[in-house]
């Protein structure tokens, strides 16, 4: 059928889920979004919009402002502190440092100026006439009459600090997009999330404006519903991809992809911290960040052992490298949980793995240094290249493995690695994922023309130097372990290493057959890498059964218990299935 598949795909980029019951509560487009928000003010003075910084506040106070006519208007952008103050209060933990700063513990409180709020709450209180308090943190000023939380997911944030948009109260909407990144990664989003979590536990409707101009409204009682329906049965996130200068075509064909793109390099199909689910109310369609899921219910989405380990927080990624008739990708090493700690305030590592899921003749794995390597002469040749010298000959000093499908390379932090050119890589890792250290980037330029950052510093004090040929061939290069074999079903244990706490099986199912999973209510997560399609099922009849597609990624919640894998397409199936080690 195509370059890649010899059947044609299926896999969903917008896979939703239904929501019965809030029909007459679900509203799409300013006219009808704020006729609803008006009506549902009845005879109240005050009514709040929150929002997640982001969130579009001329379009949306716009909006809002000419269909109430407020007598007064409470922007929170004149009431958090002002941007030098601001900015005094970010530098320790936005660092110099392109890329990465230290994780920050505060709160949205810490960002308001007092004698303001106290001012706000006063004009609000003693207003006899309309109100409206607007903005990031509006509902510390009161929580009104009516209270609207206004929501946009990170991937669409991302976007719009690539079309300009600065951070929230920041005056840097020309610089580099990777500041910007950083600074929501490791404050706005922090504290954004933390007080999302508290204003939606009052608030009464959520409003959707990750599209500009397309507004979606459901009431907050609707919202729950929906989420509570997520976390009772697997369900898949909302995907998203882009390109990159290592990326390939693999993912172009496979998962539908639009071709206005030079090629797409990576995807995440299973980050509940990026990724949206979709929600649908009649004709309404809600977008809602799926970290909503992790802060509201978290013990029904993660289980009782993975919670008290992690906090409200997703510890398993699932997402996809694409080098298939692309470059090598930048050899990295990513740091131990003592230095990550140390350094940026995270609480566990980026320790991960590559599962194969396609390769080109020739593909290979850059993994684990060779015997006897000197790490004065290794770092210095670094060194060199990085400052125009002869290019890092990456043969000389690191193992390159042939990769073949179904191939899984451990990597626990410290390993040097990457993939290669002609690789399709299912990436299973722990979720702090901006914690790459790259060592050499093949002497290349990022697609902004700008080179990508480089840490040797960083990587010459994370790399375990004794991870050479022989301990990686015995540790890290597919290191299966057949659970169980019978006729038709066979479980393999395909990793993580000792020193990594997430546990990977594969079930291969014979055409006609099924194997049950079983959680111990804990999180799981899985991706079909093998057969056209599938079906998850409660073998107790627990949720609605859920048709999967190949390389589709699946969320299954502690609270859906076990489930069913079934290869009821006529063909066998391989499904690889992660779960949290205890």
């Amino acid at each position: 059928m195509g370059t890649y598949l010899d059947f044609e795909s299926e896999y969903d980029r917008f896979p939703e889920t239904r929501v019965d019951g809030f029909d007459d509560e679900a509203f799409s487009g300013w006219p009808d979004v704020c006729a609803a928000l008006v009506d549902a003010m009845g005879s109240g003075r005050v009514m709040v919009v929150d929002c997640y910084p982001g969130t579009n506040d001329d379009e949306v106070l716009g909006a809002l402002r000419r269909a109430w006519k407020p007598e007064l208007v409470v922007d929170m952008r004149e009431v958090l502190l002002a941007r030098a103050d601001l900015a005094r209060l970010l530098a320790p933990f936005l660092t110099d440092d392109r890329v990465r700063g230290v994780m920050y513990p505060g709160v949205v409180e810490n960002f308001i100026d007092g004698e303001k709020l106290a001012a706000a709450r006063s004009q609000a209180a003693v207003s006899t006439g309309r109100v409206l308090v607007y903005g990031f943190a509006a509902s510390l000023v009161t929580r009104g009459d009516l209270l609207v939380y206004a929501d946009l997911a990170r991937w669409e944030i991302q976007l719009r600090y690539r079309a300009g948009m600065p951070n929230y109260l920041l005056d840097n909407a020309d610089e580099d997009i990777l500041h910007k990144f950083k600074c929501g990664y490791f404050v706005e989003w922090r504290i954004a999330d933390r007080h999302k979590a508290r204003t939606l536990a009052e608030a009464d409707w959520y409003l959707d404006t990750n599209t500009a101009g397309e507004p979606h409204l459901v009431s907050v009682a609707g919202l729950r519903v929906g989420l509570d329906a997520l976390v009772s049965r697997p369900f898949r996130l909302v995907p998203y991809f882009d390109p990159g200068v290592w990326g390939g075509h693999w993912m172009q064909e496979v998962c539908g992809l639009p071709d206005d793109q030079p090629n797409y390099a990576w995807s995440f199909d299973g980050v509940p911290e990026e990724n949206s689910v979709l929600l649908r109310f009649g004709s309404v369609r809600v977008e809602s960040p799926a970290m909503n899921l992790t802060k509201l219910l978290p013990r029904d989405y993660l289980g009782e052992r993975t919670f008290s380990r992690f906090g409200a927080e997703v510890p398993i990624r699932f997402d996809f490298l694409d080098t298939m008739g692309g470059q090598n990708l930048s050899l990295q090493v990513h740091p131990d949980t003592g230095y990550i700690h140390e350094r940026f305030g995270m609480s566990y590592t980026q320790d991960e793995s590559y599962y194969i899921l396609d390769a080109e003749p020739g593909a290979g794995v850059f993994l684990g240094l060779r015997e006897g390597i000197d790490p004065v002469e290794m770092v210095s040749a670094l060194e060199d290249a990085q400052h125009g010298g002869r290019p890092f000959d990456a043969d000389r000093f690191v193992n390159r493995w042939p990769a073949a499908p179904h191939d899984h390379f451990l990597i626990p932090a410290g390993t040097v690695h990457c993939s290669s050119a002609g690789c399709m890589v299912l990436e299973v890792s722990a979720t702090p994922y901006i914690f790459t250290f790259k060592l050499w980037d093949w002497g290349r330029l990022g697609m902004d023309g700008v080179p990508r950052p480089i840490h040797i510093e960083d990587g010459k004090r994370t790399i375990r130097w004794d991870r050479a040929t022989t301990w990686v061939r015995d540790n890290l290069v597919d290191r299966f372990e057949v659970l169980s074999d019978e006729p038709g079903l066979r479980v393999t244990r395909t990793g993580l290493h000792e020193l990594e706490f997430i546990e990977t099986r594969t079930y291969d199912i014979a055409a006609g057959r099924s194997a049950t999973v079983r959680t111990g209510g804990e999180y799981a997560v899985l991706n079909l890498v093998a057969g056209r399609g599938a079906t998850i099922a409660s073998p107790m009849g627990a949720f609605e059964p859920l048709g999967i597609h190949y390389v589709e990624t699946v969320q299954v919640p502690a609270a859906a218990g076990d489930i069913e894998l079934i290869a009821d397409r006529g063909e066998p199936i391989k499904v690889l299935v992660a779960q949290v080690r205890f």
